[in-house]
């Protein structure tokens, strides 16, 4: 675990973070057994979704992912910046490396703007995200907390079919 940084003994901030990071961690322990092989096999060839025929490509989708909601927020907020693309890695130990500069990314967000407003009642006031969705901060961080939880379980039943 990373050290105790100041804001994450702030409430909501400190809880969306602490359970991010805890989704993280469960995901590289169900990866951390792959072999290079495992990795790339394709386990489902007939989906439509590129980002889910091979563990690799779930991971990849679930590290993009992971750095646009945090984007979204940044470019709510007046950044000028761009989306990441896609990236195919090679082994488990390059996704864990990626996956803790993902976790590190959403925490330089809170080091930027240590008021960022997470709550928005009033719906003109969220952001529409690039997929068309309306979010507060807060619903779009606990949506990326629930995607890692998604793809961890789907990379689970991935496994059973190795």
């Amino acid at each position: 675990m990373r050290p105790t940084l100041k804001f994450r003994d702030n409430g909501a901030i400190g809880a969306l973070l602490d359970e991010y990071e805890k989704s993280i961690a469960e995901l590289k322990t169900v990866i951390t057994p792959l072999s290079k092989e495992e990795l790339i096999i394709i386990i489902d060839p007939i989906t439509k979704d590129e980002d889910c025929r091979s563990i690799q490509t779930i991971l990849s989708h679930v590290i993009q992912s992971g750095y646009t909601y945090v984007i979204e927020i940044r470019k709510h907020l007046g950044e000028e910046i761009s989306y990441k693309e896609i990236e195919l890695l090679f082994s488990v130990e390059e996704y864990i490396l990626a996956l803790d500069k993902l976790f590190a990314y959403n925490e330089k967000l809170f080091h930027d703007y240590p008021n960022l407003k997470l709550e928005e009642f009033e719906t003109e006031k969220k952001m529409t995200v690039r997929w068309g969705q309306k979010y507060d901060p807060e619903q779009l961080l606990e949506h990326a907390i629930v995607h890692i939880l998604r793809h961890r379980r789907q990379i689970e039943r991935f496994k059973i079919k190795l």
